[in-house]
């Protein structure tokens, strides 16, 4: 006797694909918004923390030096020795260049400041002063 083989094809229809691509795309706008939010947050949080840490390092600074880096020596002097500088015992970063804030661009800086002994500050996102959510400004002073 001969023996006939039936093939069958396994595989998705084309129609069983769309349904899950469309699943897939309503999930992805559902969760899309909600991770962007926790992005902006995130940078925010990095933003502040990174703030304290540069605070923290001027404090070392003045303690070598009896004094804060002037407004023209910048955040520069924490990594390179200022002329004006004769016990500087840096860098006081580990890094050789200031670190940027979240959204790439450079911390604001000036001592004396107008709100304490320095002040340190991002403009946020939109690199503009105020703001709210990402786009607010972030302060070494509150």
């Amino acid at each position: 006797m001969k023996q006939l083989k039936i093939q069958t094809q396994v595989g998705f229809t084309l129609l069983e694909l769309l349904v899950v691509l469309g699943i897939i795309a309503m999930l992805a706008g559902i969760v899309g918004p909600q991770v962007m939010k926790h992005m902006g947050e995130s940078k925010t949080k990095a933003a502040k923390v990174q703030i304290e840490d540069l605070s923290a390092t001027l404090d070392m600074y003045k303690l070598d030096l009896g004094r804060y880096p002037t407004t023209e020596e910048g955040l520069k002097a924490l990594i390179e020795s200022p002329d004006s500088a004769k016990r500087w015992n840096g860098p006081y970063l580990q890094k050789a260049k200031i670190p940027l804030d979240p959204w790439q661009q450079e911390y604001h800086y000036t001592s004396p400041g107008e709100h304490g002994r320095f002040d340190l500050y991002s403009l946020g996102a939109d690199a503009k002063d105020g703001g709210e959510g990402e786009d607010q400004d972030l302060v070494n002073w509150e």
